[in-house]
């Protein structure tokens, strides 16, 4: 199949719409559902990125995406007791694939609400299980055990968005693109993201572990399918703040540390004590949890309001409750898209448990930057590499 026809393009005014190739036949192999611009864009770009994440860990990867950026990616490391119960991975065995997409679905479930899954191994039933609890629009996989199709052609009133992409297929070394009647043409990002990327240390301390290795380069391959500017943080081996699509580098760190900050809260005694009462909404508990976690913390606590999500009033989470728990969280890695114009970024970062850094360098206050760095005593690589996105 060389075209596909679509409904209508980024808006339902924009007709008509289709994907097509030039030469050979489309990639792609519509299982289930009927795809739309967007969740195609978001298919496209997220198969990339968890299909290099496997090449370079050597693990399965999962991202979850909205709007042509991840709002989480991961691969496959198992679960903790606290993980499984703050990504509601209850009643179900999992497999390394559903861990990558526990982790990559639960990173940021605001975000995630309505997303585009990629995976980069079969999908088999543990995953399908999970995807089959949250609100999603599609996912895009290279292959689907009979179970796991059973299950996610049922999502939606069985009009679920469920597309088979060909493993095998490599783009052609340019890529063309228009926008208001002139074209684009550049060259396909090609660029593998490696150990390699991460050999120029700045800092005084230069002791990266293999752990630490490894969520940086999850951080970088995250960003080069994330709209610029970005920044990333990674721990243990999945995104846990992604910040998109800013004009300002700072304002991607802070965006980014804030998500990553209330992935830590959601784990803290208070938040995990919460008692939602019975039957309430998954959406409705995740923004629940949410503004529980932030500062307009009185609109879940309010009497009128609280009796409708809790069974029993929750204890105002405190400021210096809060302080004090971010505290703990430690040994979490920052990937940047371009260099660091200040160090103003390595102060937010380190609030969120920064210790390794990996950005491309180039500033004219490096040296600043660097000495940011050398104060928290983090490890800083400059890897000379942009990883613009658009």
């Amino acid at each position: 199949m060389k075209e596909l026809e679509l409904k209508y393009g980024c808006n339902p005014n924009q007709k008509p719409a289709r994907v097509f190739v030039d030469e050979g036949d489309l990639p792609l192999t519509v299982l289930n559902g009927r795809p739309g611009y967007i969740n195609l864009l978001d298919a496209l770009n997220g198969w990339q990125l968890v299909k290099e994440l496997k090449e370079a860990t050597g693990l399965p990867a999962a991202t979850s995406f909205k709007h042509v950026s991840p709002a989480g990616a991961a691969i496959g490391k198992p679960l903790s007791d606290t993980l499984k119960q703050i990504y509601f991975t209850d009643g179900v065995e999992l497999s390394p694939l559903a861990c990558a997409y526990a982790r990559a679905r639960g990173a940021d479930r605001m975000s995630s609400f309505g997303d585009f899954i990629s995976l980069s191994d079969e999908c088999d039933e543990a995953t399908a299980l999970l995807i089959k609890k949250e609100v999603s629009d599609g996912v895009i996989a290279p292959a689907f055990s009979p179970k796991a199709l059973e299950i996610l052609k049922a999502k939606k009133n069985g009009n679920y968005c469920v597309i088979q992409i060909d493993a095998s297929y490599v783009p052609p070394e340019t890529e063309v693109k228009q926008v208001f009647g002139v074209k684009f043409e550049q060259g396909h990002n090609f660029l593998k993201i490696d150990e390699n990327c991460l050999s120029n240390i700045v800092t005084k301390n230069k002791k990266l572990s293999e752990d630490e290795k490894h969520n940086l380069i999850i951080a970088l391959i995250t960003l080069k399918y994330t709209q610029s500017n970005s920044v990333c943080y990674v721990k243990d081996g999945q995104a846990i703040g992604i910040g998109a699509g800013q004009q300002s580098r700072v304002h991607c760190t802070r965006l980014a540390g804030q998500k990553a900050d209330n992935w830590w809260l959601r784990q803290s005694p208070k938040v995990l004590g919460l008692q939602f009462v019975d039957g309430i909404k998954r959406a409705d508990r995740d923004n629940a949890i949410d503004v529980y976690i932030g500062e307009e913390y009185e609109d879940v606590l309010a009497e009128g309001s609280w009796q409708k999500i809790f069974k029993v009033k929750p204890e105002v989470f405190t400021r210096e409750e809060k302080k004090d728990w971010l505290s703990k969280n430690t040994d979490v890695a920052l990937g940047s898209d371009a260099f660091f114009p200040f160090g103003d970024n390595i102060e937010r970062a380190r609030k969120s448990g920064v210790t390794v850094i990996a950005q491309p360098g180039g500033s004219v206050r490096d040296d600043q930057v660097i000495e940011t760095a050398d104060k928290y005593n983090m490890v800083m690589c400059f890897n000379g590499i942009r990883l613009f996105h658009h």
